[in-house]
């Protein structure tokens, strides 16, 4: 049986350190293809906002700006938190790294817990197409279809994030049973790889979704 913290080598690597490059390699290349994904989203808002430029910043003023920063605060302090757990599962040092873990999820739930809220409010004042639209700005056109945009792409990233909690979660429990230590700690690592992503999405999304009609 393998020592704690120190799994079993699996068969088609030479060593430890070819299995920990191989696992990073693996994220990276995923990521990118997260990134081409993202990317035909954001590409898709882009033309939306060329073709419809007015009614994209007017539709854009609509959003709960307030809302709209506290998440993105919430989410600028994960990377902090993220990054504090990595750094301690790196060095062995358990319990820290469970805290650190811990602290990211609840953050990142009380983001979606605010975003949830947000959906609703938005929901309340007709300003969801396809569940209750009701806006009667200028080109009603465009501003349906920055809508759209709004519900698809922040949705799409509540997903990831919800992903991301439940596998910073199961990494909190495998580090409280004793399963990294410093010399093995590659899931914790791809993790915060992971959890980083989603973030820097956010950063995007932010100014795209909230600050464009407020310029």
């Amino acid at each position: 049986m393998a020592a704690e913290g120190s799994p079993s080598l699996a068969s088609q690597f030479a060593d430890r350190t070819h299995q920990q490059r191989a696992a990073v390699l693996g994220i990276w290349v995923f990521l990118a293809t997260e990134a081409l994904f993202f990317g035909t989203l954001f590409a898709s808002y882009t033309i939306g906002r060329v073709l419809h430029p007015q009614a994209f910043a007017e539709a854009s003023s609509h959003t709960d700006v307030v809302l709209g920063s506290i998440n993105t605060a919430l989410l600028l302090t994960t990377s902090l938190t993220m990054s504090l757990a990595v750094r301690a599962g790196a060095a062995g040092w358990r319990r820290p790294c469970v805290t650190w873990l811990v602290v990211s999820v609840v953050l990142g739930l009380a983001f979606l817990g605010l975003k949830g809220y947000e959906y609703h409010e938005d929901w309340t004042k007709g300003l969801l197409p396809g569940l209750q639209f009701d806006y009667s700005g200028p080109d009603v056109k465009g501003a349906t279809l920055f809508f759209f945009m709004y519900l698809v792409m922040t949705a799409v990233h509540a997903v990831h994030l919800s992903v991301a909690c439940g596998v910073a979660t199961v990494m909190a429990v495998l580090t409280a049973r004793g399963r990294f230590s410093a010399e093995y700690h590659t899931p914790l690592e791809v993790t915060g790889l992971y959890w980083h992503f989603v973030d820097i999405v956010w950063i995007f999304l932010y100014p795209l979704l909230y600050l464009g009609g407020r310029s």
